[in-house]
């Protein structure tokens, strides 16, 4: 990787980046407070679960479907894989995350002055399709920029359990360390399914999202 696609990349990843996934926990908050998540192992192993079954089985190897079709300009697969992983949202508040995220990060790269971003969509985008976009556009090698994701929405899940459990840095950062070991395997891994093994089912996730968008009092919007 050149130093300058490297500086792409964390641009990209960065937890400075605009677009607001501060904001969301993907259902963390209500497991913290719904008392799911009170054992040791607990957090880590959830965390763990939605890496590898939700991000690594869905939207990794769509990151993957997505970036080969912009590559093409390939509009019509696309809108394919855009509207596949927004069906595959199991819940209204996990979807309008990812069509929030999505909208912020396609008003950034048109402000940035990538015109692809601009292309219309037969739905609302979702983040991964703009992440795909932005890495193309980048010329971002396609395992680095998985790795980039994945590390992205680990941070993120950390930085929500600081609030929500509450973590202190010293063991977030160690949470963090324990946690990003598997990133590799689970990127290898999504290289290889094909698009009949493509989806994600996990009762508590959608239980804990859907029960978060009417908790009473919450930190994290829904």
């Amino acid at each position: 990787m050149s130093k300058h696609t490297l500086l792409h990349l964390l641009h990209l990843v960065s937890p400075s980046l605009p677009v607001g996934a501060y904001a969301y926990s993907q259902g963390q908050e209500y497991a913290v407070d719904a008392e799911w998540l009170t054992e040791t192992e607990a957090l880590p192993n959830w965390i763990a679960g939605i890496l590898a079954y939700s991000v690594g089985q869905l939207d990794l190897p769509i990151l993957r479907r997505l970036y080969n079709a912009w590559q093409r300009n390939d509009i019509s697969e696309v809108n394919r894989w855009n509207n596949f992983i927004r069906a595959n949202r199991e819940t209204h508040e996990l979807l309008l995350e990812d069509e929030q995220l999505g909208k912020a990060l396609k008003r950034l790269l048109c402000s940035l002055n990538i015109t692809a971003a601009q292309t219309p969509l037969e739905s609302p985008s979702s983040f991964v399709t703009q992440f795909a976009l932005a890495g193309v556009q980048w010329k971002i090698e396609l395992d680095d920029l998985a790795q980039g994701f994945m590390w992205s929405w680990l941070e993120n899940q950390i930085a929500a359990a600081t609030k929500s459990v509450p973590l202190g840095q010293t063991h977030a950062q160690q949470l963090l360390m324990t946690l990003m070991e598997p990133i590799p395997s689970v990127c290898e891994k999504a290289k290889h399914l094909s698009d009949e093994e493509l989806g994600v089912g996990l009762p508590a996730l959608a239980i804990a999202s859907s029960r978060h968008e009417r908790q009473y009092s919450r930190l994290f919007r829904s």
